[in-house]
């Protein structure tokens, strides 16, 4: 096999979307430095369970929760942006130690524009993970676009990169291992340590 087709195999392993110039894409999940969720349909599935009482409750992906925490303590800015007002998610997103959690937004790009010139953003380095036409604006400023493999046609069409795995589960970790992966920031490397030689 050539050198370059084994190449090309390999990025495709990474990224199934060939929308774009495979290793362009690559490229930019390398250089992410933010990381934007919704919730809805990203880190839960779209389904909601109605209560009796008129609570909703939706179910989240433990993966997903720990490449959240892995994310936020290699020092990626992890920010979610959701239009569901649920504090049970709230307190679960928080307690993964994201501190920018913005819940029962109607306005989803004003969140956005604002955080942009908060934190001073750089917007080729952000990935935004959205599955539906309230994500759809911010998705169209960011570097990298991204969505569930169960997201609407807009959303599809929009994003450089689909993952194989829906929304609610693991599709957050598939990202954002690909982003550590490339950073070389997903596994610890092993401390090794010298062993005496048996005297014989």
């Amino acid at each position: 096999m050539a050198k370059d087709q084994g190449k090309k195999s390999m990025l495709s392993d990474y990224l199934p979307n060939e929308k774009d110039n495979l290793e362009n894409n690559l490229q930019k999940f390398g250089r992410i430095k933010t990381l934007i969720f919704d919730v809805d349909g990203v880190l839960t599935n779209s389904e909601l369970i109605v209560m009796e009482t008129g609570q909703l409750l939706r179910k989240m992906h433990t993966r997903d929760g720990y490449a959240l925490r892995r994310a936020v303590q290699k020092g990626l800015r992890v920010i979610i942006i959701t239009g569901g007002k649920s504090k049970g998610v709230v307190a679960r997103l928080e307690n993964l130690g994201i501190q920018e959690v913005y819940a029962g937004v109607q306005d989803k790009l004003a969140v956005y524009e604002q955080l942009v010139e908060k934190h001073n953003l750089d917007e080729e380095a952000i990935l935004y993970m959205g599955d539906d036409l309230p994500d759809l604006e911010c998705m169209r400023r960011v570097g990298l676009p991204v969505c569930p493999k169960d997201a609407t046609h807009e959303i599809r069409n929009l994003s450089l990169y689909t993952s194989p795995i829906e929304g609610g589960q693991g599709c957050a970790r598939d990202v954002i291992e690909k982003v550590l992966r490339l950073q070389r920031k997903w596994i610890d490397e092993p401390r090794i340590t010298a062993r005496k030689k048996t005297q014989q």
